[in-house]
């Protein structure tokens, strides 16, 4: 285990290889983000008929790889036929089809398959429409030197963040988030005036009459009423495209500002970057300008991954290897779900000396591999696997649970009384709880019984950051040629319910024996259970835990670290990814690695509904993107690319 030990010592040093500039942004307790230029507009917007797409599950890659986004566009152009006025389809009960696991592949119409409820849907999408209209004024007020209130900023994350697949689901809450961003609008329009000479001639008409109608508002700017609106079905795939990865960047942002750690620059670009989505609606640009502002969102988004690794590692240390238990043991109970290590932080505060146990739960489970918060000896293991199995893991535990983030089912009676809300997080019914005033938690746990005997213990090991991997480059990089790594994979993403979802595990158990997996977020609880072992005798495990869906940032500071090394790009190592997707964080962390031209990722299980062919078509062929398929063919293809 003489690697493992080391691994861990590196963890406290500084990787000695230069990386990205990008990825090195000097930070404001935050790291300013740099967007990219447009890519050329150089090409009309793409005209068809909306046609109730259904996407298929494979497809197959186009021959020209290499083309620019501009060239491509014009390519898949010249495939449309010219002109083509959207028809609209006719109305539904609601529609959302931003998530992988939508109804039929196409959307969600009656009820979310999330169980968002058409009254929700349809306040989400006023909300995002009104905060559209607020970052208007407030991005043109910047231009004109104006500085926006920080209660502006952070509301516009949180707003965007509570539209997240699986975060909230209250209608009073939306109702209470709609009367904010209204009073946000007269703020931003104000600020606007006082640096236009009083004048408004920007002139936008408000989503929102707090006193009308939120389902009649909303349908105005849903997906199906701006699709009619614009006329051109694949201007408004990548409209959306943009839009559910700006929500993941705003969710990551949203993470980083919890703990203190904000950027005028990710702000500056939320602003903007909503206004030109405000303004494509009635002025649709041409479609290569538009995948230019996608592979900006990016570009950003790497900035926020950035600065929110900066503040987990100056909040609560360099993660290093540490095991974690995944069984229980005998006494009193708290669980937390979720994301932010600074509400677990806090409840570990408040559970110190009480005889809480406190456990983790999901993509929670990283936290253990943090020193500040492993210190807290009552921080005693995991309980439960991936978000989908809430309702059977949360009926199981004997105390109170906390969720912190996404993702949230619907809960069950079985625990309706002891499960909680905070930050964006919400569901009518269930206790919501502000400013990490968790006393009342930690007071449940003490009055139920909790666990009743220990478990046999059952460890996993966390903590593989990107710096105690990138410290270990040489070492790495000998072994490579030495042959004794034979290539490398990231195996990782966003878990969920479908059967499909088994490709990932069956490709991990299929892969040689002298590779190395990467896996990060939720999707690890595909593969964590799997007895893969280590690389022949350097004692390195062959599954390396990089921590959550956002640690997917540290992925690409080992490709790029092991790129440098070995003198190529990161396309050049052997290196495979097959990402699983979910959410829209998922969407923001694929426009990442799309921004830095890593190409050859299969994605799935299933295609996004929100990508039309001819955007697909574009993809494919600047990006080599793949969807997932047999799993043996793909990992003998992999080893082939």
């Amino acid at each position: 285990m003489a690697f493992f030990r080391s691994l861990h010592c590196a963890a406290r040093v500084t990787p000695r290889l230069p990386l990205s500039a990008t990825l090195n942004a000097p930070v404001r307790r935050a790291s300013p983000c740099r967007t990219s230029a447009a890519a050329p507009a150089l090409v009309p917007a793409l005209g068809r008929p909306s046609t109730g797409r259904v996407l298929p599950r494979a497809f197959a890659p186009a021959a020209a790889a290499q083309r620019s986004l501009a060239t491509a566009a014009a390519a898949a152009a010249a495939r449309t036929a010219a002109g083509g006025g959207g028809v609209a389809p006719p109305p539904t009960a609601m529609f959302c089809f931003q998530c992988e696991q939508t109804e039929g592949g196409k959307g969600c119409t009656t009820v979310g398959v999330c169980g968002k409820t058409p009254e929700v849907a349809w306040a989400q999408d006023l909300l995002l429409e009104e905060v559209k209209v607020v970052a208007s004024y407030a991005a043109a007020a910047q231009k004109k030197g104006a500085a926006v209130p920080n209660d502006i900023s952070r509301f516009t994350l949180e707003a965007l963040f509570a539209t997240l697949t699986n975060v909230n689901f209250d209608k009073t809450r939306f109702s209470a988030y709609l009367a904010k961003a209204k009073g946000y609008e007269a703020q931003a329009r104000a600020l606007y005036a006082g640096v236009s000479g009083g004048k408004d001639d920007l002139a936008l008409e408000s989503a929102v009459d707090l006193d009308g109608d939120y389902e009649k508002q909303g349908r105005a700017f849903g997906v199906q009423a701006r699709e009619e609106r614009v006329g051109n079905e694949d201007v408004v795939s990548v409209m959306e495209l943009i839009t559910y990865g700006l929500k993941g960047m705003a969710a990551y942002a949203d993470h980083a500002a919890q703990l203190g750690y904000e950027s005028d620059d990710t702000y500056k670009f939320v602003f903007d970057t909503l206004a030109k989505l405000h303004e494509a609606e009635r002025n649709a640009p041409a479609l290569g300008e538009l995948l230019g502002l996608a592979l900006a969102v990016g570009e950003a988004n790497a900035g926020v991954m950035a600065m929110l690794d900066k503040a987990h590692k100056e909040s609560f240390g360099v993660p290093s290897p540490a095991p974690v238990n995944r069984a229980t043991k005998k006494g009193k109970a708290l669980l937390v779900s979720g994301h932010d290590l600074g509400d677990l932080k806090r409840v570990l505060e408040l559970t110190e000396g009480t005889g809480v146990n406190v456990y983790t739960h999901g993509e929670m489970m990283p936290a253990h591999g943090y020193e500040e918060l492993r210190k807290h000896k009552h921080l005693v293991g995991n309980f439960g696997g991936a978000w989908q199995h809430q309702n059977l893991d949360f009926t199981l535990f004997p105390g109170p649970i906390l969720v912190t983030t996404n993702c949230l089912v619907e809960p069950r009676k079985s625990y309706a009384n002891r499960i909680y809300t905070t930050n964006a997080v919400g569901f009518e019914g269930v206790t919501h709880v502000e400013n990490r005033a968790f006393e009342p938690i930690v007071q449940q746990a003490l009055e139920l019984e909790g666990f009743a005997e220990d478990q046999p213990e059952k460890l996993h090991t966390v903590g593989f950051g990107h710096d105690a991997i990138v410290g270990m480059a040489d070492t790495i990089v000998q072994l490579v040629k030495e042959g004794k790594i034979s290539r490398f994979f990231f195996i990782g993403g966003c878990d969920g319910t479908e059967g499909e979802r088994s490709y990932f595990t069956k490709l991990a158990k299929a892969t040689p024996r002298d590779s190395v997996i990467l896996t990060a977020g939720c999707g690890k609880y595909r593969l964590n259970h799997l007895k893969l072992g280590e690389l022949g005798e350097t004692g390195l495990p062959r599954v390396l835990d990089m921590g959550q869906c956002n640690d997917s940032y540290g992925a690409v500071r080992v490709a790029l670290a092991l790129a440098e090394a070995f003198g190529t790009d990161v396309n050049g190592l052997p290196l495979s990814l097959a990402v699983s997707w979910f959410e829209q964080k998922a969407v923001a962390v694929l426009l990442t690695l799309l921004h830095f031209g890593v190409r050859d990722i299969r994605l799935g299980p299933a295609l996004p509904a929100f990508i039309t062919p001819n955007v697909l078509d574009v993809l494919v062929e600047k990006f080599a993107l793949k969807p997932i398929g047999d799993p043996k063919e793909d990992l003998a293809n992999m080893m082939k690319e």
